[in-house]
């Protein structure tokens, strides 16, 4: 059984429990002893977070499938660059890879002056791994129940709403630029170190909006102190399939937390589709699928094109927002 998610750029990513690919069948030539020591996945975000699970998941069912040790190795810092730059210069082997996302590999490079490495041309894209769409959440207190409704309260009162965010140039923050570049409406920005502290100002009232993670923010919408207006994915999550989309109304918007395996440059062919044919295998397991579901996730494998066209899909309408937004992080 086959279901596709499409991301707002035209890219389709194929979600299936019986994943086939005819790439995952080509000759590995001298890398077929490949892997004969352990594997390092570097995840560049802190222990115990979202992407770690996803990186302990992937690891778990690569060990697995491939007798090998597959150990995540938590690198956070630096808005994630620091991890990051591990990858790009390590031996393009495929023992060290970069669990990628979009923070990374997309927002990083174009809010922050310096960056050690170029996404594009310093990594081989292995595969797309998972998607999970951005929700707007709101406190009951708003008044609203629909992104409708929200647009006209904020148009009535302008620089009266306010919207939380992960940090100044997060992907939520630029979630809200976006929707403000795209519906006229004056919102302002509030930004915390972190997703927790401004989920939990929101829960308390302290601010009105919130772009955030599925996964936290369904538990505060099913206890009614939270509500959920939109989901910022390009189609209807699987998980809120009665929540509109805010594409629906507004074409376009789409903000997502992607995940996707990442090897250095020069890594050889064959071994990137080793690992691309490892990954596909382990998203079509029924755990994997369980369990991505449970932390708000949806496998999404790609072939390594799909992934490299992708990001520059995101890079080039990220680059509008950041630029109309003033955007910029010195560092």
């Amino acid at each position: 059984m086959w279901r596709e998610v499409r991301t707002g750029s035209g890219n389709i990513f194929m979600v299936s429990l019986l994943l086939a690919s005819a790439s995952h069948a080509q000759p590995l030539s001298s890398n077929t002893d490949y892997p004969n020591k352990p594997i390092r996945i570097v995840n560049t975000t802190s222990a115990g977070g979202p992407a770690e699970q996803v990186a302990r998941i992937m690891g778990q069912r690569l060990t697995e499938a491939w007798g090998q040790q597959v150990v995540v190795d938590n690198r956070a810092g630096a808005a994630g660059t620091i991890g990051a730059d591990i990858v790009a210069r390590a031996a393009p082997d495929g023992y060290t890879l970069l669990l990628g996302a979009g923070s990374t590999m997309v927002i990083a490079p174009l809010v922050h002056k310096t960056i050690p490495y170029d996404p594009i041309r310093d990594f081989a894209q292995v595969s797309m791994v998972a998607i999970s769409p951005f929700v707007l959440v709101a406190h009951p207190s708003v008044g609203a129940k629909t992104v409708a409704d929200l647009v006209t309260t904020a148009k009535a009162k302008p620089g009266y709403l306010n919207f939380g965010s992960a940090g100044m140039g997060s992907t939520a923050h630029l979630g809200g630029e976006q929707l403000k570049m795209l519906t006229g409406i004056d919102i302002r920005h509030v930004a915390y170190k972190g997703a927790v502290p401004a989920i939990a100002d929101l829960v308390g009232g302290q601010i009105h909006l919130l772009f955030v993670s599925m996964a936290s923010a369904l538990p505060h919408v099913k206890t009614g102190r939270l509500t959920l207006l939109a989901t910022c994915g390009a189609t209807r999550s699987p998980l809120t399939p009665d929540t509109p989309t805010l594409t629906e109304t507004w074409p376009g918007y789409e903000v997502v937390t992607w995940y996707s395996i990442v090897a250095p440059a020069k890594t050889p062919r064959a071994l990137v589709m080793r690992l691309n044919g490892g990954l596909h295998k382990a998203l079509a397991n029924v755990d994997t699928v369980t369990r991505f579901h449970a932390a708000g996730n949806t496998p999404a494998p790609s072939t390594p094109e799909a992934m490299v066209d992708y990001m520059r899909n995101e890079i080039a309408k990220f680059s509008k927002i950041i630029k109309a937004a003033g955007v910029r992080i010195e560092g």
